[in-house]
Formats: C-alpha cells, sequence, structure tokens
C-alpha cells in the first residue's frame, strides 16, 4: 500500500499498523486496569502527538537512529520478551534542564570540604583528592625585599616585584592553588589586570557599602558552645562587622540568616533569595563578603602570629562556573567571575605584603558558590575546626585592616 505526501511516494507498514490498531483494541478493553496500562497510555497520548507532528510537519520531528518506535514499545510492554525489557522514557528539554540544574546546586554545596557535625569526620568532596592546603609560601629573599620587624603595625613587610607577577606559572605556583576539578589559564589570571582593576568603593558611610553573610552559618571551632551562634562563624562575622564600622568608619550589614541547618546540600540555593532581596532593598551595598570555616584533619593547624596573637589563617575562595569535565557550566553563568577574581587577588597580595603567613593560596574550584550576585565578592574561609574561636577572631583584625587597604586605598 503506497501514499503520497509532498509529493514522494511512502510505503506503510501494514503488519506495523495492524499491531497499533489491535493494540488500540486492548487498550480500549483494558482502559480502567491501572498498573501495567497506566503508563503505556500516558507514552500513547505522548506518542500520538509525536506522529502527528512527524506526518504533517516532519521538518519538526528529527528521529534519532536507535529510539524504540510505537510499534515497539506495544509489543515490549503486551508481550514482555524479557523482565529485563525497560520502556523508554523521554523528558523535555526544559525538564532535563531543571533536574540537571538541581543536581548541580547540590554538587555546589558539597563541593567544599566540612566536617559532619555527627561523626567528627573530614568529608571531602567525591572529585577532590584531599589536598591540604597550608600557608602562602616566603618569598625567596632574592625576589623580595628583607622582611620588616613589626609585621602587623601598618608597615609592608615584603614587595612582590610587579614583573614577577605578571609570569602566569609564578602567579599560579606563589599565590593560587588550582583544584583538579577545575582550569585556567593566562586569560583570566593575568596580574597586571587583576591589579589594574578599581575595586575602591564609590560612596561614602552614609548608607551601607558592605554586606557579610553566612552561606553555612552551623560551622563552628573547637572550643564553640554547641547551638550557640555568637561562639561561631556567626560571632567571627559579627567581631568584622564591629571593627569595620567602629575602626574604619564603614557601613555594614551584618545578616544572620541560616540556610545549612538539616540540609547543607541546599545552603547555596537557600541563601540566593535572601541575597536577592538585601541587595534589592539596599542597592549602595558594593561588597558582599560569605564568611566560612573550613574543613581539615584532625592533625592540621592553621594558626600563624600577628602581633603577636595566635591567629587562623585565611583563604580567599573563588568559583569559575566550569569543571575539568563539563567545562563552561551553562547552568551556573557568572558575569562577574572577572571582578571576583581581582578583587581576592588584591586581597592576597596585600595580605602576601603587609601580613607574610596570614593566608592560605586562593584557591580555585568548579561552581559558583553566589557569586555571581555582586562584582565584588569574597568568599573568605577562617581557619577550620581544629582552631579555637579566640584564634578566628584575631584573624578579623588584620583582615579587617586589609578591606580598608583594597576598598579604600587608604594604606
Amino acid at each position: 500500500m503506497y501514499v503520497y505526501r509532498y509529493g514522494k511516494k511512502k510505503k506503510i507498514n501494514l503488519f506495523g499498523l495492524s499491531v497499533v490498531i489491535g493494540g488500540a483494541i486492548l487498550l480500549l478493553f483494558f482502559w480502567n486496569q491501572e498498573d501495567l496500562w497506566e503508563k503505556l497510555k500516558k507514552q500513547m497520548m505522548v506518542e500520538g502527538y509525536e506522529k502527528i507532528l512527524a506526518w504533517y510537519m516532519p521538518g519538526m520531528m528529527d528521529q534519532e537512529k536507535g529510539e524504540e518506535s510505537l510499534t515497539d514499545r506495544l509489543l515490549a510492554n503486551i508481550f514482555p520478551l524479557s523482565k529485563e525489557k525497560q520502556t523508554i522514557f523521554r523528558y523535555p528539554t526544559e525538564v532535563e534542564s531543571a533536574l540537571s540544574y538541581e543536581i548541580i546546586l547540590a554538587k555546589e554545596a558539597a563541593d567544599e570540604n566540612y566536617v559532619d557535625e555527627e561523626t567528627g569526620q573530614l568529608v571531602v568532596s567525591e572529585e577532590t583528592e584531599p589536598v591540604i592546603v597550608e600557608h602562602m609560601p616566603t618569598p625567596p629573599a632574592v625576589e623580595a625585599e628583607e622582611v620588616i620587624a613589626g609585621v602587623g603595625l601598618g608597615e609592608k613587610a615584603v614587595t612582590y616585584p610587579r614583573e614577577k607577577l605578571n609570569d602566569f606559572d609564578y602567579l599560579i605556583q606563589n599565590f593560587y592553588q588550582v583544584d583538579n576539578t577545575t582550569t585556567i589559564d593566562g586569560s583570566q589570571l593575568n596580574a597586571e589586570v587583576l591589579l589594574g582593576k578599581d575595586m575602591r568603593l564609590t560612596h561614602d558611610a552614609s548608607t551601607p557599602q558592605i554586606l557579610i553573610y553566612h552561606t553555612h552559618s552551623q560551622e563552628a571551632y573547637a572550643d564553640s558552645v554547641p547551638g550557640d551562634l555568637a561562639t561561631s562563624v556567626v560571632g567571627v562575622g559579627d567581631y568584622l562587622t564591629k571593627l569595620l564600622t567602629e575602626t574604619y568608619g564603614l557601613h555594614v550589614i551584618h545578616h544572620k540568616g541560616t540556610y545549612d541547618v538539616e540540609d547543607r546540600d541546599h545552603a547555596y540555593s537557600r541563601a540566593g533569595p535572601a541575597l536577592e532581596q538585601i541587595l534589592s532593598e539596599n542597592p549602595t551595598i558594593e561588597v558582599v563578603i560569605d564568611l566560612h570555616r573550613d574543613g581539615v584533619r584532625e592533625d592540621t593547624r592553621l594558626v600563624t602570629q600577628v602581633n603577636g596573637k595566635e591567629t587562623a589563617q585565611l583563604m580567599f575562595f573563588n568559583g569559575l562556573s566550569r569543571t575539568t569535565k563539563m567545562g563552561n557550566i551553562d547552568y551556573l553563568p557568572n558575569p562577574n567571575i572577572a571582578d571576583n577574581l581581582a578583587l581576592s587577588f588584591q586581597m592576597q597580595l596585600e595580605a602576601a605584603e603587609y601580613y607574610p603567613g596570614l593566608t592560605r593560596r586562593v584557591y580555585l574550584k568548579g561552581y559558583r558558590y553566589n557569586m555571581h550576585y555582586c562584582p565584588k565578592t569574597l568568599l573568605i574561609e577562617v581557619g577550620a575546626q581544629t582552631n579555637t574561636f579566640g584564634e578566628a577572631l584575631n584573624a578579623m583584625e588584620p583582615l579587617a585592616d586589609l578591606l580598608d587597604k583594597v576598598l579604600t586605598g587608604r594604606t
């Protein structure tokens, strides 16, 4: 049997047609039986729409080789040949995107090392090798001025030669730790470009300038009081707010919302709407700081000396919205990556020159971490679970000084 369509002779498969008609009769007979036929009814509706489109608008239906036809599916469901035979379901593209987006958001939240509160064990991202990043290396004497006594008293202790910084390999080896889950090159890490971006605040403290918040508010220290946020990373944020406000005259909002209670895997997506609202209500905010506490092995102590005080080391953390496996992540666009990287590098260089040993290397990883809401965004790890709360508080004094240096230009 032949039929003409668009001037071309098409052959119809009589056997296939008879099977379809027979299947339709069986469906009518068993229409109210929910177990076996419920999926097939839905499938028949989808297939019916697809057949109509394929017949009347063939340009919109490019069938891929290897897909099961309606006939194959009817035969497989009505006369199953194997228990292992499974019906193939196709989902609309927008559903696939939504599912992938949720998976990536969950992976993003689990992408940082942390300590399980119930077991006390370090949890490392599945894709990441358990690398412990120590402090910034001391620059070779031939490449830096002599270290000056009285570090932290407002005097520069070390000077990194700018010509050296323009060497990509030197920059990576001395200032960055690139996680094995992501990649970066000289197009994004160019010292001249990073230092050339003006990170200074553009208005005075009559209106809010800085937002401090905590995606992971439950992160605590070795001697923190369980359940008392005032002795956790939130309390550290309180002290940083106090220093920036009272010592440096900056206008700071400290948001204490909790987003990781009972569900760490969605902390970033939960914090997002709150950030949007705060920034919308306070359009003069130019700097966003997400204050964290890292997770390390129990035999690791991230401590240095600043002004004679035991001080927790800091680590700036950047997300690149790109993984080694997936490439650029379209689901997590961040138009502010260049500014994010510029701010963390300027902070890192100031720390290396004024407070040698205060910072670990800037950690670069694959996802976004809500750094897309504001160009001048910092994600800062303050010590780890092996540090004391006092050591974390002490770290806020040099951090506040560094923020003032970079954001106001005061030296």
